[in-house]
């Protein structure tokens, strides 16, 4: 017999035990379909980091608070916070050709209150300057950023993520030029950001006002300010990063012998300490899904020794005909392969609709085809079929072809 031949045989035994052909076809692929919408996710995520920092800036740095303490205080360095006055010292001095910006979060927890509806206190105010929307990557969908006059006034004018604004408005038309309180203080919308989701660090559910404001309507006397720098080519950004340190020490007064009590963190640094950490989930991942779809080959082999005892007169009646030990070797050994690889592409398609369903709809993510896991999953599912059918079939083989037609 030749191969195709030896793939019909096997075809028709399946479809003459159906029932018990899909409920095993049923075990490898929910396995396989688990696997494939959890590393969809994972990619889905990843591709989200890498674009979020993209967007950030190759080039970009930030200049933030540390928590560490100094072997050595001199009079002002046990100042964790970066304080506003150090911050526009350091903005003043700061002479690198280099885009600067600075921010920081004034409340975590207010409420915005419009016209239409009121939020639960769970919106941040962040304050920022004219550079912050540009430096930051984020995109303004509707209005303006603040001008050069109202950040000198201080003006109660207010900038609304996307999440903060359909919280309070009912259609985005409705935003830009209304009047809302924030935290009960009266402001002026000009503007709304792009949403960016909420995966990858992303943020949306915030109200930006100008920092000149911030001092004014609110205590930022323990507001830690937020500087990020953007090299002007991100070949410089070791020169950038040496000439912000070496001021910021000097604006916050350090000695020769003290410990910086600021911290600087890279864009694409804090990207790959995202990615790693993703790394070591998909390793765990793969070692669950490895074991799982193990137990399900076990399952498979068991439930093809039960049919090799439920044909065994079948089987003596094939050999009775003609059919040699490697007719029956063979049979036994594709039924088992085309159940895990039919089930390896259904579980494949299923989790492949799934998880980019989560990763669009959840995780506001492209459509993403992990095509490695999908090429490794089908491969897998041969393997667990090939390993969980040896046995079985070896056995059938070896029946004798009287003794077998005598089975009961």
């Amino acid at each position: 017999m030749n191969f195709s031949e030896y793939i019909k045989l096997a075809f028709s035994a399946l479809r003459a035990n159906r029932l018990r052909s899909i409920l095993t076809l049923l075990i490898i692929s929910f396995g396989i379909m688990a696997l494939i919408i959890i590393f969809t996710c994972i990619d889905a995520i990843r591709g989200n980091i890498t674009e979020n920092f993209i967007e950030l800036g190759a080039g970009a740095f930030t200049i933030q608070k540390e928590g560490s303490v100094t072997r050595r205080r001199s009079s002002n360095s046990d100042l964790k916070i970066i304080t506003y006055a150090e911050a526009e010292s350091f903005a003043k001095k700061y002479t690198f050709p280099a885009g600067l910006s600075l921010n920081t979060t004034v409340d975590k927890n207010i409420t915005l209150k419009s016209k239409f509806k009121e939020s639960n206190p769970n919106v941040s105010i962040e304050a920022g300057d004219l550079m912050y929307i540009d430096i930051a990557g984020k995109n303004i969908a509707a209005g303006r950023n603040f001008t050069e006059m109202e950040m000198l006034n201080g003006s109660g004018v207010c900038i609304l993520g996307y999440d903060a604004a359909a919280k309070v408005y009912p259609a985005a038309d409705s935003v830009v030029g209304s009047k809302i309180l924030i935290d009960g203080k009266k402001y002026m919308v000009v503007g709304m950001l792009e949403s960016k989701g909420a995966s990858a660090g992303k943020n949306d559910n915030f109200a930006l006002i100008p920092y000149t404001n911030a001092r004014k309507d609110f205590d930022l006397s323990q507001a830690s300010f937020n500087i990020i720098i953007e090299a002007t080519n991100s070949d410089l950004i070791e020169k950038a990063i040496a000439e912000a340190e070496g001021l910021m020490r000097n604006v916050k007064k350090l000695g020769a012998l003290d410990e910086n009590n600021f911290s600087i963190v890279r864009s694409d640094k804090l990207a790959n300490t995202y990615l790693e950490q993703i790394s070591f989930i998909e390793i765990a991942t793969g070692v669950i899904g490895f074991l799982t779809l193990l137990g399900a080959g076990v399952g498979l082999m068991n439930i093809m020794l039960v049919s090799v005892n439920e044909r065994t007169r079948e089987i003596g009646l094939s050999k009775s005909l003609g059919a040699t030990s490697r007719t029956v070797f063979m049979q036994f050994l594709l039924e088992a392969i085309t159940i895990c690889v039919f089930g390896g592409l259904v579980g494949v398609v299923l989790g492949l609709i799934l998880g980019n369903l989560i990763a669009v709809f959840v995780l506001d993510s492209k459509f993403t085809l992990a095509i490695d896991w999908v090429i490794g999953g089908i491969v897998f599912c041969t393997m667990i079929g090939l390993l969980a059918g040896l046995f079985p079939a070896y056995r059938a083989s070896k029946l004798n072809p009287v003794d077998a037609l005598r089975y009961e």
